[in-house]
Parts: C-alpha cells; sequence; structure tokens
C-alpha cells in the first residue's frame, strides 16, 4: 500500500510532547550545544539557520510505530525517533521505566485494531518468538511496530524488563545493507539508528513510499545537522535534497 500524503499538524507530535515533558521534570536545564546561544528550532532541534520544518513530509501508512524511549533520547538532537514522528502520523511515544509504565502505552497495546510486533535481534530472543515477515493486514489488525529507541546496552536491558510486551511476536530484521547514520555510531556496524529500522519495518509491511521517505528524510536531516556542525550552507538542490522532493511530490 502506497502512503498517502497529509497535510502537516499544527500540533506538536509524540516525541516533541514527551520531549517537553521529560524537560518539565529536569532538576536542571538540558543544554544542547550548537548556535548563537544555543537556541535551537522547537520544531527540528537544528539551529534556526538549517531548520528542516519546511521539508517534513507527513504520511499515512497502515503501519504504525510506538517509541519507548530511553530517559534523555527525547532531549538529544540528533534523536532519529523524532523523524518517525515527523513522517509517520500514527507514532506514538512514551518514556520506559523499569519500575513504572505508562497507562497510555498498555491501552494502545490492547487496541484490537493493531498487531504488535516487538523489533528486537532474535539472537537474544527465545526462537519461538521470532518472525522475520509481518502478517499482511487482516480483519482490521494493522502492524504496530514497538521500536526500542536507546543505546545498545539500554536496549536490551529495555526488553528484558518490560513483561508487557512479553507476548507479542519479535520482529528479527536481518538487513543486507550496513547503517548509513553518521551522527551516533554503535560499536556494530550491523546496528541501525531508530529511524532506519523503522525504514525496514515499513517496507517489511509493504509500506514502501513510507520506507523511502523515512530513508530520504534522515539522509536530509543528517546533511543539515553535520553542514550545521561545521557551519557550512546547505544545498536544496543537492541529490538528498532532490530524493526527498521527489517523494513528498
Amino acid at each position: 500500500m502506497t502512503a498517502a500524503a497529509a497535510p502537516v499538524p499544527a500540533l506538536p507530535h509524540a516525541v516533541s510532547r514527551l520531549r517537553t515533558a521529560r524537560l518539565a521534570r529536569s532538576a536542571k536545564p538540558f543544554l544542547a550545544r550548537g548556535g548563537p546561544r544555543g537556541e535551537r528550532c522547537p520544531g527540528c532541534r537544528l539551529v534556526p539557520s538549517h531548520c528542516l520544518c519546511a521539508l517534513r513530509p507527513l504520511l499515512s501508512p497502515q503501519a504504525g510505530v510506538c517509541l519507548l524511549m530511553a530517559d534523555i533520547e527525547p532531549l538529544k538532537p540528533s534523536n532519529t525517533g523524532w523523524l518517525i514522528a515527523d513522517v509517520v502520523a500514527d507514532t506514538w511515544a512514551f518514556g520506559w521505566a523499569r519500575t513504572e509504565v505508562a497507562p497510555g502505552l498498555l491501552t494502545l497495546l490492547a487496541d484490537p485494531q493493531w498487531q504488535p510486533y516487538v523489533v528486537f535481534p532474535g539472537e537474544f530472543v527465545a526462537p519461538e518468538r521470532v518472525v522475520t515477515a509481518v502478517e499482511p493486514v487482516q480483519g482490521g489488525k494493522r502492524p504496530l511496530f514497538i521500536l526500542l529507541d536507546a543505546t545498545w546496552p539500554e536496549a536490551r536491558k529495555m526488553f528484558r524488563k518490560s513483561p508487557y510486551i512479553d507476548a507479542f511476536p519479535v520482529l528479527s530484521l536481518a538487513p543486507e545493507q550496513l547503517s548509513r547514520y553518521r551522527l551516533r555510531r554503535s560499536t556494530r556496524e550491523d546496528h541501525f539508528c531508530t529511524s532506519e529500522v523503522a525504514a525496514l519495518c515499513m517496507e517489511l509491511s509493504g509500506e514502501g513510499h513510507a520506507a523511502q521517505t523515512l530513508e530520504a528524510y534522515l539522509d536530509v536531516f543528517t546533511n543539515h545537522y553535520l553542514q550545521s556542525k561545521h557551519q557550512l550552507p546547505v544545498d536544496h538542490g543537492d541529490e538528498v535534497h532532490l530524493r526527498l522532493q521527489a517523494l513528498r511530490a
């Protein structure tokens, strides 16, 4: 199914709201580096001179995404879960804690319209839980991909200590391409950033346009982020921008 374009909403998306709530709980301000006096656009977290907001592509695929985010992930300007919420209309974001669970998360996971899949490497999971394909939408059940948005050590802990996801199948990805993410690097080349994982999930669920758009949007975000870091202008006519423009058309 091809994802249909939709207007960009005026209200902040799920990760933006989670970031605001996390900042409200902070005992001291979270200071992100970059830009005069450290100011950043509230819509894309980049310095104003490299703002990405006008390029945001919002789509409405059948698949949804549920982000379980480690404590400070919503605060990081380089976090790519934010990009998923920019692109995929049905995206939810919840902060993860070992001792408590957000009621909204349990409500979402129990919603009969969704078939949740926990996205995690199969080598760490009991074989009977592991699947490598996404079932076609049947009987109103839409795929909901649960992504653990954290560092690899944090994600392993989250997976082990979240009993409310134990009943769901574990989607194990076996991508042939290596990660292209250049902002934060895992020690393993087969570890993908959260936005890349979402794109692979969309591809498996038959949402090719959403998958390609997530990939292109990540490339443009990375371009803007690195150009800002090196105090260089953005070329809106380069290959990555033209690719995203074609997908948004």
